[in-house]
């Protein structure tokens, strides 16, 4: 059947009906009408605040975290060379998979989170695994961000002065009162802080380890072979590194411009990609192969003390955002459309604290009750961050071009996906016709998608592998050990 495009962006069908459901747009004009909190002219809480300048520090904050921590140690398993190609190879690759992501969420402006992205490539099953993705992968993000306050609180305290799970706990309650408010904006000057504090942290290890070198040049290795599960290990490094994909439609929903998201998402790989090299090759280079993760615990006392003083903020704002972004997934799926989600009122309010509250403690049971905790964080980058931020947004490609957004419209059957193709897709509009137009942009989205599945395996034949390890060795330690810090 063939479609005439109005100036309404619908279609009509030969007999001259109107086909609404597949009115659409041009790539680059986000309509209001289908956004997902709609028009706020009369709302009471107002989502779609956000500067792209803003947006580039909360994915800065979020992101350069923790993890720029475990990079020297990758290093030393692998070497300079293998260790550096891959934080920049996984650098490029996340900033093309960027670019996808934001594409598909201009197109599809009704999207809030990678649930509702499911939604459209793969139905009812689609939303629920990679939205309970989301979650759970940012419970874990959480747990990770007060594991690591707990570390930089010891550092900071005399030795032996509290047990460590109250170091935990005491992260856990700002963590909460600050994953409170209903819109990001409100944490927009405290993401901010945090990015400039993970950056002079960064800066300052790097001259501490300088001035405190504790090895010698020569044993420094440009590769080394290594057994595959330490060497995938050292991989999922940085792949949890760049792994922050999942909240970008979280984030671009409520952006007051969102056809300038691809500016923050420049910033954001830009910065974490020479950043994440200088700091990993110079710590590297100084603290040698012995270099622990997190690479700060290897400084004396005192320069641990500073470093992890001054990333401190950053760890607290990390964890807000992660706790925060599991809580709108839910908020926003339980009120769309419905007035609690825009109003003060008993019943959102009610809902939204009990989310945020059951998100933290849910992160702090794991991470104190959990002795594989660390490992288990590895085990959710492999299962959903080598998704989210790499292999999904190949396949979310596909999927617009083989129904038809390359030719300016949606398909023509009453299932407009790239599963249920009918014979009209085979037009040069659809299907294969429209990928084949494109077989280089058609090969690097595969490649995404094969790259994406072969980091999710290995790396849980990795971690799985590490954990049988660890139990092997009585690495692991019992759940709620109260260790002095």
């Amino acid at each position: 059947m063939d479609y005439e495009k109005d100036k309404d962006y619908a279609y009509r069908t030969p007999a001259g009906e109107v086909d609404n459901r597949h009115d659409v747009s041009p790539p680059d004009q986000y309509r209001d009408d289908g956004d997902v909190f709609g028009d706020e002219a009369n709302a009471d809480i107002h989502y779609k605040t956000l500067s792209w300048q803003f947006v580039s520090m909360m994915m800065i904050a979020e992101i350069v975290s923790n993890g720029m921590l475990s990079l020297p140690s990758s290093l030393a398993v692998v070497g300079v060379v293998p260790g550096v190609i891959i934080i920049i190879f996984l650098g490029v690759f996340a900033t093309f998979t960027s670019y996808l992501l934001i594409q598909f969420k201009v197109r599809h402006p009704e999207v809030h989170s990678m649930g509702d992205a499911g939604y459209i490539i793969a139905g009812p099953i689609g939303r629920e695994v990679l939205a309970g993705g989301t979650v759970i992968f940012a419970i874990c993000g959480t747990g990770s961000q007060l594991l690591a306050g707990q570390i930089a609180l010891g550092a900071l305290s005399s030795p032996g002065s509290l047990c460590l799970l109250l170091y935990t706990g005491i992260m856990a309650i700002p963590t909460f009162f600050l994953s409170l408010p209903r819109t990001l904006d409100r944490l927009n000057w405290l993401s901010a802080l945090a990015a400039f504090s993970i950056l002079i942290a960064g800066i300052v290890g790097m001259g501490a380890a300088g001035a405190n070198p504790i090895t010698d040049q020569g044993s420094i290795s440009i590769a080394l072979s290594s057994d595959f599960t330490s060497a995938f290990i050292s991989i999922t490094n940085p792949v949890f590194a760049y792994a922050g994909h999942f909240m970008f439609f979280i984030l671009i929903s409520e952006m007051a411009n969102p056809q300038d998201a691809m500016k923050a998402a420049y910033t954001l790989q830009g910065f974490a990609t020479i950043f994440y090299t200088v700091f990993a090759i110079v710590t590297y280079y100084y603290l040698g192969p012995s270099v622990t993760s997190p690479s700060f615990s290897s400084l004396p006392p005192i320069w641990q003390k500073a470093t992890y003083g001054l990333a401190l903020p950053n760890f607290l704002i990390a964890g807000c955002l992660y706790s925060h972004t599991a809580a709108k997934l839910l908020f926003v799926r339980i009120f769309r459309h419905s007035r609690h989600l825009h109003s003060h009122t008993l019943i959102g309010w009610t809902a939204w604290t009990a989310l945020v509250f059951l998100m933290v403690a849910i992160a702090f049971i794991l991470a104190v009750g959990v002795p594989i905790f660390n490992y288990l964080v590895g085990l959710s980058a492999a299962l959903f961050a080598s998704w989210y931020t790499y292999g999904v947004a190949g396949a979310f490609w596909i999927h617009d071009t083989w129904i038809g957004w390359e030719s300016g419209h949606r398909g023509t059957g009453e299932k407009s996906t790239w599963m249920h193709a009918r014979p009209g897709f085979l037009g040069t509009g659809y299907g294969w016709s429209a990928l084949m137009r494109r077989k280089g942009m058609f090969a690097l989205c595969v490649g995404t998608v094969l790259g994406g599945a072969f980091i999710c395996v290995a790396g849980l034949y990795a971690i799985i592998e590490g954990i049988i390890e660890a139990y092997a060795t009585g690495a692991v330690a019992t759940p709620f050990s109260c260790s002095a810090g």
